[in-house]
């Protein structure tokens, strides 16, 4: 018999101390709720999210963000220091900043040099407290970055599909899309396993090459690229990676019973999604049918490849989806099977006021049950009942939930858990922020104040830190749903496991529909902040890395036999500002650190060290932390296969801008000076055997720049190698884990050859870190390579600047200072000259709303379609954003 019961509801959650083993007997919310709090407090979760100016950008320009790094919802992170990294689709690290956080909050700027290659980019924000849980917990955002003032060659690209290969067709054409024709062009295709196939092509007379790719399995080409090198003008090589896109026909198909599991005899609603070979969303439809072909329920996907649909399964009946895919091909997929004993959790998490559990059994003995719903490591909701035969259920206010994913989780009287259910709570307790420039329609170069008035969510004035930024949307068109968001990424993505694509899309212009779309997403992903087995056994992990508040410069001295020095004195000196110098002793293990310290960019500091008898015969050896690889991005189904296209209309506007830039003497312009570069490198380093031709490198670093008074090499290029550590004395990129490949002369070898040359006779070193230079040796320098080459002759040399024994430099990456935007003032002289193509108008990092109330200043450009966006967050935690349009005319 079926019948309806009330769960019984036990909030507040009383604690109980001292209760670390599950029995029958043990009250088992108390139990796990204590454990997870203890858990939450060894290891707070930290997220970091970054508000960009715009959504894309060209060469010569810079890139404005603010940081907000949260702790399980707090704004009051352990950390103060937050890493802030630019890599490109080869996944090189190409600018990286260290930014201070001051209450969780931070601001600063990258500069895109006119010379930057085109292509698809990425921005990586992390502390390193959050390497603790692994990268797939860092602030991750895929950027377009194009560029038609100095790229001379562009690209575009199609692939095809045909069962066992597919099919590449390049075309390369300048500017003005006159082709290039007869052009000698290599390739290299990367799949997840490395080098999957390479080969040479020549261009015909429209600048086409077509290629054919073995294809074992499709799948085998999601995340890959293609890899090409063409000779451009003057015959210097330039190098394109392309996404491979193909789209198979078939998908991978998954489905996903609501709590984990489904039950013979019980309604069960099951979620699906659909992907591509391309990691994205596929349209599928079609039918589940049992064992003899009888038809239980329709299948239809209704967003991104994602859909759901209920059927009960009977005893004895398996049951399999006919599908249809896009393409129009056929396909099978079996569903899991259903159990004959257990429990089925349902959760209906759609409207917007109440939130409904229930709770079906098919055991015959009424059992007790344990649910608890967390957030954010804190138990919001608990209860328990005794579960037979019958379906129990409960009726939940919203308003009992914060804002973000709720996890509800149901417990055997052991404290087993046996099912889970992710719902998403809509934003009660968010930030209401008013805007208002006091007219709609504004002219050309008029002056704007702009109004803010922040209120809590019960309406009161609200101090809130805000970031906004004023785009010209007519010429940076938007696309709300692929755009960055803080309520997407604080609330969304940082919580669950796998890529989501467009996660914006359920935060825009609230409907039931998108309600429901994100009820299906919570279905298809799992939670990935902790297991509740991890927890239920106490096995808590040990954090690696401290939450770093300041800096700390830390190593080893030893004398010249590698013994450590006991109680000798090490001195930490700076000469910028007059003079700066801390000193300290070193213990029993030869160990010393400086700790608590702030020091800014480009800082160069002097170690000086001597024995307790003060003998001066000794090696300092600097710690160095290792480096996080920039490989295995999860969003890498984000990134244009035609980037340049993508921002084609947008970069020709940047283009005006920049020459508009050039004549005011702003922007970041360093064209002229490229061949002076280039002619230097190649008179300095006449001996060099870089088999990618002399100086053709990431970095040159000449003798007069290698550190002296040193037994190894190594230590004298630790910290003067960018994007290069030292660990032990064996060089790593730090966009990898293998060594780096050594070349001394020509001959390969490995860091104790390195090692075993004298300083003196190194005449240049050569760091090759980009895959594009480093590829040619092959898969012995897939770690990079470092190409040395030693003096030839009697060549003349000039040592005033080496460092006595005892004594090394050390230039430690700082604290980045973000500049100031530059916005023009049209009632000063001479702002009137120039058009004013500007596409970011205003923007400002640091509102504060005092008593829930400021106001900001600035001046129109062009006319056009103005966008505003303001984003921040309150003293509790509480984060808001607000899109207000206006049009200039």
């Amino acid at each position: 018999m079926t019948y309806r019961r009330n769960l019984i509801i036990l909030l507040p959650v009383i604690l109980l101390a001292g209760i670390f083993s599950f029995t029958a007997d043990d009250d088992i919310i108390n139990v796990l709720t204590k454990r997870l709090a203890e858990w939450t407090d060894k290891h707070p979760v930290e997220k970091a999210y970054l508000h960009f100016d715009k959504p894309y950008y060209t060469a010569g320009e810079d890139i404005w963000f603010k940081a907000y790094v949260f702790t399980d919802g707090d704004l009051q992170p352990d950390s103060s220091i937050l890493n802030v990294e630019l890599i490109n689709e080869l996944d090189t690290i190409k600018q990286s900043l260290k930014v201070q956080l001051h209450n969780g909050l931070g601001f600063g700027d990258i500069a895109l040099p006119d010379t930057m290659h085109e292509g698809n980019y990425r921005i990586r924000a992390y502390t390193q407290y959050m390497r603790n849980a692994g990268a797939e917990y860092f602030f991750e955002k895929a950027i377009v970055i194009g560029n038609i003032i100095t790229n001379k060659i562009f690209t575009k690209a199609d692939f095809t599909y045909n069962k066992q290969e597919a099919g590449a067709t390049i075309r390369y054409t300048d500017a003005n899309g006159a082709a290039y024709s007869n052009k000698q062009v290599t390739y290299s295709v990367f799949g997840p396993a490395g080098i999957a196939q390479k080969g040479k092509a020549v261009t015909d007379a429209d600048g086409i090459i077509r290629l054919t790719i073995p294809v074992a399995n499709p799948v085998s080409l999601r995340n890959a690229r293609l890899l090409t090198t063409i000779a451009g003008t003057g015959q210097k090589n330039n190098i394109k990676s392309i996404p491979i896109r193909i789209m198979a026909g078939t998908a991978d198909v998954q489905f996903f019973p609501e709590g984990g599991n489904m039950l013979n005899g019980i309604p069960a609603k099951v979620a699906f999604k659909a992907i591509g070979t391309d990691g994205l969303g596929v349209d599928v439809k079609g039918e589940v049918v049992d064992n003899n072909g009888k038809h239980v329920a329709e299948v239809s996907a209704t967003h991104l490849g994602m859909g759901v649909f209920e059927f009960t399964p009977a005893a004895g009946m398996s049951y399999k989806a006919a599908l249809t895919y896009a393409d129009g091909s056929k396909g099978t997929v079996p569903l899991p099977a259903a159990g004959k004993e257990g429990y089925v959790l349902n959760v209906i998490g759609t409207d917007p006021n109440r939130i409904i559990v229930s709770i079906a059994s098919t055991k015959p003995i009424a059992e007790k049950l344990n649910l608890i719903a967390q957030n954010n490591g804190r138990v919001c909701y608990a209860a328990k009942t005794t579960v037979g035969e019958a379906t129990f259920s409960s009726v939940i206010p919203v308003n009992k939930f914060p804002s973000g994913i709720v996890q509800f989780t149901l417990f055997s009287a052991t404290g087993e858990p046996l099912n889970q259910r992710l719902v998403f709570v809509h934003g009660h307790d968010l930030l209401n922020i008013g805007l208002n420039t006091g007219n709609q329609s504004q002219a050309p170069r008029s002056p704007v104040t702009l109004n803010f008035d922040t209120k809590s969510a019960e309406g009161k004035p609200d101090m809130c830190s805000l970031s906004v930024a004023v785009i010209n949307e007519s010429i940076v068109p938007v696309d709300e749903d692929d755009e960055n968001n803080i309520f997407a990424s604080l609330l969304l993505s940082s919580d669950i496991k796998g890529y989501i694509e467009r996660p914006a899309y359920y935060f825009n212009d609230i409907t039931p529909q998108k309600r429901a779309d994100l009820d299906v997403l919570m279905l298809t992903q799992g939670y990935r902040r902790f297991e509740w087995r991890e927890i239920a056994t106490g096995n808590n992990r040990t954090d690696r890395f401290a939450a770093e508040k300041t800096f700390t410069i830390s190593g080893r001295v030893t004398n010249l036999s590698g013994q450590p020095v006991s109680g000798g004195k090490i001195s930490l000196l700076n000469f910028n500002d007059g003079l700066f110098k801390l000193d300290t002793l070193t213990d029993a293990n030869g160990r010393f650190a400086f700790t608590d310290i702030i020091y800014p960019d480009s800082i160069k500091f002097l170690l000086q060290a001597r024995t307790a008898k003060n003998k001066k015969d000794v090696v300092i050896k600097l710690d160095t932390i290792p480096p996080v690889a920039a490989s295995d991005y999860a969003g890498y189904p984000d990134f244009k296969v035609n980037p340049g296209q993508s921002v084609s209309g947008y970069a020709q506007n940047s283009r005006q801008f920049y020459f508009e830039q050039m004549k005011r003497g702003l922007g970041n312009h360093v064209i002229s000076l490229a061949e002076v570069k280039i002619i230097e490198k190649k008179n300095a380093l006449k001996n060099s055997r870089n088999l990618n031709g002399a100086g053709n490198a990431d970095q040159v670093l000449l003798a007069k720049d290698i550190g002296r008074g040193c037994v190894q090499l190594a230590d004298c290029l630790q910290g003067r190698l960018f994007g290069v550590i030292f660990r032990n004395g064996v060089p790593y990129s730090t966009r990898g884990i293998r060594p780096m490949l050594v070349v001394v002369d020509g001959m390969y070898g490995d860091a104790s050859m390195m090692n075993m040359l004298n300083v003196n006779d190194i005449q240049s070193i050569e760091v090759l870190r980009n895959m594009a230079v480093a590829a040619i040796y092959g898969s012995s320098a897939s770690g990079g390579a470092l190409v040395i080459t030693t003096k030839i002759g009697d060549e003349s040399s000039d040592y005033s600047r080496s460092l006595r024994r005892g004594v090394i430099s050390y230039s430690p990456q700082g604290i980045y200072k973000s500049r100031l935007f530059y916005s023009p003032k049209y009632d000063a002289k001479g702002d009137n000259k120039l058009a004013d193509l500007r596409s970011t108008i205003y923007w400002n990092p640091n509102v504060v709303t005092r008593e829930g109330k400021a106001s900001v200043n600035y001046y129109n450009a062009s006319p056009g379609n103005y966008r505003v966006v303001v984003e921040g967050v309150d003293a509790d935690g509480h984060i808001g954003r607000q899109v207000m349009r206006y049009r200039v005319e």
